[in-house]
């Protein structure tokens, strides 16, 4: 039986070792002799330069840049990719020739997902991206939708304030990061589809459960395309397979959700409109140029879950904490909520912990909260405007931890970028971390310092402070261009108004080992240790 089983080992890996000789003679034979490719670290034979990166990839990238330059070329098995370390070179991914690389790369399950042809984030720029984003913009995310659901955000605030303040009574410590995350969880479950996941068994909890599948054997089809792509096809351990039972168990799932929303729309009609009620009046509409199928519907819903699970932090399967897992799954993440309610949390535990390990800047932005809201009511979601030194904070917290440092695209065209060559479907991962600490465009690019974003700071970029559009291509938080996040604008109403509040009523005290400021492995850079810190109530609005 050993030798059976040897023999069969041998045989898989003579067949890899095909495939990516194979893959290599390829690529010399359509380099031409005056073919100009970005530098390379040394690499190693069938795994390339896996062995380079760390669990937290961003960072094993920005590491690598400094040796290789801002432009460098990365094998991962038979996957080449070009990782984009600088602001100029990023300027020229995302604007100069911003047409060639709006196309989104993906690794892995498309060849088993029972959606595909029916994604918005992962779809070519053409009709449906087009007509998908309009939708995003002028419905799903526009000002007048965000408005609707502003008691739902008060609501859920109140409710982590109750929860704080429970524990400041008890002198109780507490993880503020899982408080943020249940609640920025609970506004996204109620604006998709009117039900909080907090709440025992409910339509959100179920729907998260079945999309956690999803991700296991997502993430483990994917390591197969690191090798090859040919080999993947095979399914030898059956993942291909087990991926489209969960995904039809899911399919099931949210079509009786949504016959349950379309019986309702039928007997009620209320202003107050969910997501789930917005995509099937779109789906429901006739004269709609473009159509939106009921599979669109559900990959919208998988992926705004897939992108945001119960407890926010990506480590369910213990595969996600390999370094090999973690480079694919960044490219089985798409980009909408991810830098929109994902933002939020993930921004909001970093920004809470330098507050705290910043004194100085703690102190100073509740002064201008008390300057403007006084001392008897609690901050709005309308004070915000008028309170640019949070305003400060939120962008320095974004620019320090970009919950989404890689920007992923894919080349359509042969270019030429900073004198490199770059060939068609080349894969593309511009290093937001790398950018927004880029030496040559930020002054102490690793201190927190929110005074760089005020008014009359050389380093304010633009006029207008607000500004998170990615216009200013060393500072891209939200990406940039025509594949920017449509959820921006929800992301910032939660952060402002959350952190606001947080400094308001309460002081944190930590322990004498401080907080670890060290990011946890995966995409989204949740950070590596909790935030645990004593909530101490300074002002009580319940």
């Amino acid at each position: 039986m050993a030798t059976i089983t040897d023999e069969i080992l041998l045989c898989f890996i003579c067949l890899i070792s095909f495939f990516f000789i194979q893959s290599l003679l390829k690529r010399k034979a359509k380099l031409r002799s005056d073919f100009k490719r970005p530098p390379s670290p040394p690499a190693l034979p069938i795994i390339g330069h896996l062995h380079h990166l760390s669990p937290v990839i961003h960072q094993s990238f920005h590491r690598l840049a400094q040796l290789y330059g801002p432009l460098m070329r990365l094998h991962i098995g038979t996957s080449t990719m070009i990782v984009v370390s600088s602001a100029s070179s990023a300027r020229d991914i995302l604007k100069i020739h911003e047409s060639l690389f709006s196309s989104r790369l993906t690794f892995g399950m498309e060849d088993y997902n029972i959606y595909e042809g029916h994604s918005f984030t992962t779809a070519e720029y053409g009709p449906y991206w087009r007509f998908m984003k309009r939708l995003c913009m002028s419905k799903l995310m526009s000002a007048s939708q965000l408005d609707r659901f502003m008691d739902v955000r008060r609501e859920e605030m109140k409710k982590l304030l109750e929860s704080l303040a429970k524990s400041s009574k008890e002198s109780a410590a507490v993880d503020l990061g899982a408080e943020l995350t249940r609640m920025t969880n609970n506004v996204l479950s109620r604006m998709v589809m009117s039900t909080r996941c907090s709440d025992g068994y409910n339509e959100a909890e179920v729907c998260r459960n079945l999309v956690l599948k999803c991700i296991e054997f997502a993430g483990k089809l994917s390591m197969a395309d690191i090798l090859d792509t040919f080999i993947k096809k095979f399914d030898l351990f059956g993942h291909g397979r087990k991926l489209v039972k969960s995904m039809e168990q899911f399919d099931k799932f949210v079509e009786s959700i949504m016959e349950i929303h379309e019986e309702r729309m039928k007997s009620s009609a209320g202003d107050t409109k969910d997501m789930m009620d917005i995509l099937l009046e779109v789906h429901h509409d006739q004269n709609s140029a473009t159509k939106l199928t009921r599979k669109g519907i559900k990959n919208f819903v998988l992926v705004s879950t897939f992108l945001y699970p119960p407890n926010g932090i990506y480590k369910s399967k213990d595969d996600f904490d390999k370094p090999s897992l973690i480079l694919i799954s960044i490219c089985l993440f798409q980009e909408m909520f991810i830098a929109g309610v994902e933002t939020s949390s993930k921004a909001l535990q970093w920004a809470t912990a330098e507050l705290i390990s910043n004194p100085i800047v703690f102190d100073k932005l509740r002064e201008e909260i008390v300057s403007l809201v006084g001392t008897t009511r609690l901050v709005q979601e309308s004070d915000i405007p008028n309170l640019p030194y949070l305003q400060a904070v939120v962008k320095e917290a974004l620019r320090l931890h970009a919950p989404a440092p890689l920007i992923l695209r894919k080349c359509t065209e042969d270019c030429k970028i900073n004198g490199f060559d770059i060939l068609k479907d080349t894969r593309i991962l511009v290093n937001a971390y790398s950018v927004m600490r880029d030496p040559l465009q930020w002054k102490e690019p690793n201190k927190f310092m929110p005074e760089r974003f005020l008014a009359g700071s050389e380093e304010n970029i633009g006029q207008h402070p607000m500004d998170m559009k990615g216009l200013h291509l060393h500072y891209i938080p939200f990406g940039s261009g025509r594949r920017g996040c449509p959820g921006a604008s929800l992301a910032l109403n939660v952060m402002h108004s959350t952190l606001a509040t947080l400094v308001q009523c309460f002081d944190f005290q930590v322990g004498k080992e401080g907080i670890d400021m060290k990011a946890g492995s995966g995409f989204t850079t949740a950070m590596k240790k909790p935030l645990i810190c004593y909530p101490i109530l300074r002002f009580s609005p319940i």
